[in-house]
């Protein structure tokens, strides 16, 4: 018979040397790796860190490790993508630093509050626990709220498939209007039909409806503001998918980032 792997020691108490092994450690290496070394579950580690006082800065510094950042924003893994995507292509504000023999990639809270600002549609802001790295800029709390506000990006499920086949056989709801009632995006909406293979299709609403001035002047203060595409369809009044068009057809791009930059100057 195979040994029993030991379960993680989440309800033992907790000894010196583990305590001084975790005020040691926390900033540095990943909670799941802690986890693994002191064999407790990630929950156990997270509240003793809590009950010790410890925050995610590199020694309670300005400071912290990019892997403790990376899993603080809510991603698992540091991964090849952020680290191309992010630190190369988007002047990500990562750079080494040593402590005692040690060497790790840190960032400055500072430079990421103001590389998060100019990289907002990077990060899910609903996702990112309020003041877990330390005080806030004031335009935080706002793009919090406008990203809880999203659409699902999850897979679907089978009672969704069922209501799309439902609504687009009605012959009455336009892109904009499945948008609402699935909370999906009109991108989303239009491969899922693909995939599934319908032949109903939604209503064309938009395509030959003039934009108004202001509408356009509204699409500019917006996404100044943070706005993603599903917040400037409920405030424009027409579909995420006409407001791409027209985004790029402004900017030639439809990264909001991008427009946001070009706005701002």
């Amino acid at each position: 018979m195979s040994e029993r792997k030991k379960p993680a020691r989440s309800g033992a108490c907790w000894t010196q040397e583990e305590i001084n092994y975790l005020y040691d450690h926390w900033g540095s290496l990943p909670v799941k790796k802690l986890a693994g070394r002191l064999k407790r579950s990630v929950n156990a580690v997270i509240v003793k860190k809590n009950r010790l006082g410890l925050n995610a800065f590199l020694d309670s510094g300005d400071y912290i490790t990019f892997s403790q950042l990376i899993f603080t924003l809510g991603f698992n893994t540091c991964t090849s993508y952020r680290n191309l995507s992010w630190i190369r292509n988007r002047g990500f504000p990562v750079y080494t630093k040593r402590v005692n023999n040690n060497t790790f990639r840190v960032v400055n809270i500072d430079d990421f509050w103001k590389w998060a600002e100019k990289n907002r549609t990077m990060l899910d802001f609903s996702k990112i626990e309020p003041n877990i790295l330390g005080k806030e800029p004031d335009w935080v709390k706002i793009q919090r709220s406008l990203d809880a506000d999203d659409y699902k990006s999850d897979p679907w499920e089978q009672w969704e498939d069922d209501k799309l086949k439902y609504l687009l056989k009605q012959f009455k709801y336009s892109y904009y209007d499945l948008s609402f009632e699935l909370n999906r995006s009109s991108g989303a909406i239009q491969r899922r039909i693909i995939d599934l293979d319908l032949r109903e299709r939604p209503v064309k609403a938009e395509n030959h409806i003039k934009w108004q001035a202001s509408e356009l002047e509204d699409i500019k203060r917006f996404i100044t503001l943070g706005y993603n595409y599903k917040n400037l369809a409920r405030a424009i009044g027409k579909s995420d998918k006409a407001i791409r068009g027209k985004v790029y057809a402004m900017y030639g791009t439809e990264n909001l980032d991008k427009v946001r930059a070009i706005l701002t100057g």
